[in-house]
């Protein structure tokens, strides 16, 4: 048997045994999650989600933590004691062991006046940290959900490419029935026959690799959603179409937009703004501090023949006082800190130009992205008519005997490969619509379409 043979029997076997071993085994129950549901998925299963929301819990209470430094403290301090020792008797002057017991409380308090405005800065920069954790938070989901909508693109572009070899698997195998009825009826060599079983053997073998694909991009959305591998899910993806397609906005408009909307530069610029206090707290190290404090006690000793309620009682006092703590030398901790506190400051400003800057270019990137996608799916539709009106006369050449088999696989090639690139530049261009909105942070979690 010639090699061509044997690869045509073995890629006609595998078609055959492999849907008849699957078909064989008893498939698990699969759960069926649409596009919508796989963003709420996200939005709760994520794990940059869930640590993003546990950071921005975080910067809630570190602002609770600094004002409640605004509330004066209190203090209640208890402490017992007994006394053993030697004493001189009144009676006799003899010398007796003696044994005293002691007890002996107090309240007291202390509220702070004065500290040169740092509780005040150290309120404002743990409240600028905590609105960068929640605009950390909103981008973590913004790009939670792009994962999803990337993931989901790419599952229907698979899909559809499965669906085109499908298509022209059929197509195949019917020009293969024709073919075999022109070599019975002796109008046609049987070298005819054995190319056109080839081609239907590769047309298989196109499914099978499509097939593949689609599963690979089922595997990516149950790693992005963070499901259970062991799982049967089925992903139903939303239909992609570019007839809601709107003329794109000028790239000027879409930076600033981007400028107004991301949520990682509201985050960058409150880090700024948080590092700008930090400066005034280190500056306000070197001021004086005034406090006010207060205390109420009272004590009782089992050496004295009074009671205990009159000891309480008559050993009361209490004392209120302002003091005022004035730095002089502390080995140059203030200064210290004020310069690392400037240098954060410059850092949080650079970060934030660098973001600015890669923000407008990713803007400007999506923006040729999207005109050329635009170009690239008008380009590949016209390849589709004109390929498919190939096929047509091509086919119709060849059942008259004016054209060789060899032109009709040709042409047939050529339609698959156009067929195939208008999926692909479908459904590019409804993901650069996606990709758009996510780098001009326009895109909304809840309320994400595909192509709609």
């Amino acid at each position: 048997m010639s090699l061509f043979r044997r690869f045509t029997a073995v890629a006609l076997t595998a078609g055959l045994v492999l849907p008849a071993v699957n078909g064989g085994a008893q498939q698990p129950k699969s759960t069926r999650i649409t596009f919508d549901d796989a963003v709420g998925i996200a939005l709760k299963q994520n794990l940059s989600v869930r640590q993003a929301e546990n950071t921005a819990s975080l910067g809630q209470a570190s602002v609770t933590q600094q004002k409640m430094q605004l509330l004066p403290d209190l203090r209640l301090s208890v402490s017992g004691s007994n006394n053993i020792g030697r004493n001189f008797s009144q009676s006799d002057g003899a010398i007796i062991n003696q044994q005293t017991q002691a007890l002996s409380s107090g309240l007291s308090s202390s509220f702070t006046l004065f500290d040169g405005g740092k509780t005040a800065a150290a309120i404002h920069s743990a409240e600028a940290n905590e609105q960068a954790s929640s605009a950390d938070l909103s981008r973590t989901k913004q790009t939670a959900v792009f994962t999803v909508a990337q993931n989901y693109v790419t599952l229907s572009n698979q899909q559809e490419q499965l669906a085109v070899q499908q298509e022209n698997l059929t197509a195949q195998q019917a020009q293969l029935d024709l073919i075999q009825k022109l070599v019975d009826a002796g109008s046609r060599p049987v070298s005819d026959l054995y190319q056109q079983q080839a081609a239907v053997a590769n047309a298989k073998l196109s499914v099978a690799q499509a097939s593949h694909a689609v599963e690979l991009a089922k595997v990516d959305l149950i790693q992005t959603l963070q499901l259970d591998p062991a799982g049967t899910y089925d992903f139903v993806a939303p239909k992609v179409s570019d007839a809601s397609l709107t003329k794109t906005p000028n790239l000027d408009s879409l930076v600033a937009l981007a400028y107004e909307n991301r949520a990682d530069l509201d985050a960058d610029q409150a880090r700024v703004d948080a590092a700008g206090q930090d400066v005034k707290a280190a500056k306000a190290a070197k001021l004086p501090t005034i406090s006010l404090t207060g205390a109420y006690s009272t004590a009782y000793s089992s050496a004295s023949d009074l009671s205990l309620s009159n000891q309480l009682d008559q050993r009361r006092g209490g004392s209120v006082g302002v003091g005022i703590s004035i730095p002089i030398f502390d080995r140059g901790s203030a200064n210290v800190a004020e310069q690392r506190a400037a240098i954060q400051q410059e850092n949080a400003q650079l970060a934030l130009d660098a973001q600015k800057q890669s923000v407008a270019l990713d803007v400007r990137r999506s923006y040729l992205d999207q005109q050329s996608a635009i170009e690239q799916l008008a380009a590949a539709k016209a390849q589709l008519t004109a390929a498919s009106q190939a096929v047509d006369m091509t086919t119709k050449r060849y059942q008259a005997g004016a054209a060789t088999l060899v032109e009709v696989t040709q042409a047939q090639a050529q339609r698959v490969q156009a067929a195939s690139a208008v999926a692909t530049a479908q459904n590019n261009l409804v993901l650069q619509q996606t990709v758009m909105s996510y780098y001009t942070g326009s895109l909304d979690p809840k309320n994400v379409h595909l192509g709609e």
